[in-house]
């Protein structure tokens, strides 16, 4: 699936592999909104810092040295030229507010097919752990079942051995006298 909008055709993949999970939160980066928005990243910054009211810290933070060093390697970002100060990343509820930010057609439609991604994403996670669950507890039916199987060839080593070890019985009846 991809949005249209004026002669500009965005896939699906391009938006999703922008996508990072940083501090336990899936995000995107003001770099690559900016981006997909049309716009330079200084421009969306200065339009989310004239309304921050709008964008507390569940909305969009700061990334630190830290993170942006295992940001730089994980995806190959060059120390270098590049930006000069420490990104910004928004979370599914930061890029829903960023539609009422930038009032644009393209930011309008970039924004609903980020949304789309995102519940897609989230319900493929969902499913995933949906799936991990019905797993772990058939491992746990088949780890019962094997003890069970277990137990129960326990018995019949018991039982044959048993079997073997029939004591001599003495013979009932009259003895012969000589």
């Amino acid at each position: 699936m991809t949005i249209e909008n004026a002669g500009i055709l965005i896939p699906d993949d391009i938006i999703s592999n922008k996508i990072f999970l940083i501090r336990e939160v899936k995000v995107m980066f003001d770099k690559d909104l900016a981006e997909l928005y049309g716009v330079s990243t200084g421009n969306l910054n200065k339009a989310v810092k004239r309304n921050i009211k709008r964008f507390p810290e569940d909305f969009m933070f700061q990334l630190n040295n830290e993170e942006l060093e295992i940001l730089k390697f994980q995806i190959g970002i060059s120390s270098w030229g590049g930006t000069r100060t420490l990104p910004y990343a928004y979370t599914e509820q930061g890029v829903a507010m960023l539609s009422g930010v930038l009032n644009s057609d393209r930011a309008i439609s970039v924004n609903i097919q980020k949304m789309r991604i995102f519940t897609r994403i989230r319900q493929m996670l969902t499913d995933t752990l949906s799936l991990k669950i019905e797993i772990e507890e058939i491992k746990k039916k088949l780890q019962n079942q094997d003890k069970n199987i277990e137990l129960v060839f326990n018995y019949l080593d018991e039982l044959i051995t048993k079997q073997e070890e029939v004591k001599s019985r003495k013979p009932i009846g009259y003895k012969k006298q000589n």
